[in-house]
């Protein structure tokens, strides 16, 4: 019996040697999600991205993309193992220069495996040696590479490295850029920050053009457009460049582009009395072609815009919405992506705040008529903008609900503490992530006011909320459609 007990007691010993040395094993994995609430394999874990280097040719004749891309990070954790998010095809990879094993799982997850043992604290240099054609490539049932006649939009949200650069593809890792772009001469190659040279000839018939962005950006923030654009420069009052691209694509709807875009220095500046300082080193915008994207992003320092915007002419709407993504959105990013409503409800009270600024209709005017106007019945009230669901990201909810408690949040706390709690929350929370709580807790701080209520009941109980007290005194029950109305929902349909 005492040996049969001795014997047992050894395998369970050694059991649990085995154990405990898979349970090291799996603490030198870096995870393959941040576990967002919505997108919880978006993202990876074990180290910090720095800087990305994008070193890449594209062919628009065949949409053929190759190249390659240096991530610089640090490890969080020891690793073994570690994954991009990524799906062109990759040729090699190197870990601190030395060859990598790498291979693909699921269908946007590189898996690579260093051929030594990174420690927590240690930088990383991966280099990833890639090609594909992006238009063809599916992720979760679709492309985020945009293919046009003349070339291509590397444009969207919440997802769009994946089609071109190996990431960690989550707005929780901010990072710097480089990125160096070729193509055929003739063509034009735009993407955010400054030009870190003049386009230069590298190859017989192609040009390298070569942008850098100094502050952190989120990987979806990062854009490329390729094509035939019409590029204008100058520098704005505070000494920094201005670089607007024009589709020669657009037709009939170029002049009204060119009208709006234009004005993205001015409407930068008053948006600076509102939100604070401009927080990056460049301004611009890029009008893309009819055959391009349908909607807008504030891709970082240089918006993209969708030809849709255009077609009944000019619209300062839309540049005020993307511009104001450079605070709420840019420089301020949501740290979950459940808390979308603190990018999209702030840009579109921008909007109301702007029509407000020019003559065209008070935010309160703006609030009472979309009050009036939707029913209680409407499927709009059922969306809540705190947290609406990855189907509901993009519905008119998180927008124009959004923007009416924000309104509703002014009424409450007044005109003096919101203003300045708009310019506070950035200042506090610059190049870094917070979230819908955060947010609260600032406002309730700055006011000394208890607002569990109000935020609970605009931005997360289903129904169109009562209005009491001072909002309901506010409150214009027969309003008239503000001049701005129009040209806001207008915006408002495809803007992001």
């Amino acid at each position: 019996m005492r040996r049969v007990a001795a014997v047992v007691a050894t395998c369970l010993a050694l059991g649990t040697v085995g154990a405990t040395a898979e349970a090291r094993k799996a603490d030198t994995i870096g995870s393959d999600g941040v576990g967002d609430s919505y997108y919880p394999r978006y993202g990876n874990g074990g180290y910090d991205v720095g800087h990305y280097d994008i070193r890449l040719q594209y062919d628009p004749a065949t949409d053929k993309l190759w190249g390659q891309t240096t991530v610089l990070a640090k490890a969080t954790q020891d690793l073994t193992r570690f994954n991009l998010d990524f799906g062109l095809t990759v040729d090699s990879v190197t870990v601190n220069g030395w060859p990598a094993s790498h291979t693909t799982a699921s269908e946007h997850e590189l898996v690579i495996t260093p051929a030594r043992k990174i420690n927590k604290g240690q930088r990383i240099t991966a280099v990833v040696r890639y090609e594909g054609i992006p238009s063809t490539v599916k992720i979760n049932g679709f492309t985020s590479w945009k293919r046009t006649a003349d070339g291509a939009l590397a444009v969207n949200e919440p997802e769009i490295a994946n089609w071109w650069f190996p990431s960690n593809d989550h707005p929780t890792d901010k990072a710097t850029y480089d990125i160096s772009i070729g193509v055929p001469n003739g063509v034009e190659a735009i993407s955010n920050g400054v030009q870190a040279r003049p386009p230069t000839p590298y190859r017989p018939g192609w040009t390298r053009w070569s942008w850098r962005s100094t502050k952190p950006a989120q990987t979806y923030m990062a854009f490329l457009a390729i094509g035939q654009y019409d590029i204008t420069t100058d520098t704005a009052p505070d000494g920094k460049p201005v670089l607007n691209a024009i589709s020669e694509r657009l037709g009939d709807s170029t002049n009204a582009a060119r009208a709006s875009i234009d004005q993205t220095v001015e409407i930068a500046g008053w948006a600076s009395t509102v939100f604070g300082e401009y927080p990056f080193e460049a301004y611009g915008g890029v009008a893309g072609p009819l055959d391009g994207i349908g909607f807008a992003l504030e891709t970082q320092t240089r918006p993209v815009y969708g030809y849709r915007f255009w077609t009944g002419g000019s619209n300062h709407y839309v540049v005020t919405h993307e511009l104001a993504h450079q605070w709420y959105g840019d420089a301020v990013a949501l740290d979950d992506w459940k808390n979308i409503w603190l990018h999209e409800g702030f840009a579109a009270y921008a909007e109301w705040l702007y029509s407000e600024h020019i003559g065209e209709g008070t935010a309160q005017e703006l609030f009472d008529f979309n009050y009036g106007r939707i029913p209680a019945t409407d499927p709009f009230w059922q969306v809540k903008p705190g947290d609406p669901g990855p189907e509901n990201q993009f519905a008119g909810g998180v927008y124009t609900r959004g923007a009416m408690t924000l309104h509703q949040l002014r009424v409450t706390i007044g005109d003096e503490l919101f203003f300045q709690l708009l310019k506070d929350f950035v200042a506090d929370h610059r190049y870094g992530n917070s979230s819908n709580a955060d947010f609260q807790a600032a406002a309730e701080e700055i006011s000394g006011q208890d607002l569990e209520a109000l935020f609970d009941t605009w931005l997360y109980t289903p129904g169109k909320p009562v209005l009491e007290g001072k909002a309901a005194r506010l409150a214009d029950r027969t309003p008239e459609k503000p001049a701005s109305f129009d040209k806001i929902v207008e915006g408002e349909a495809h803007a992001r």
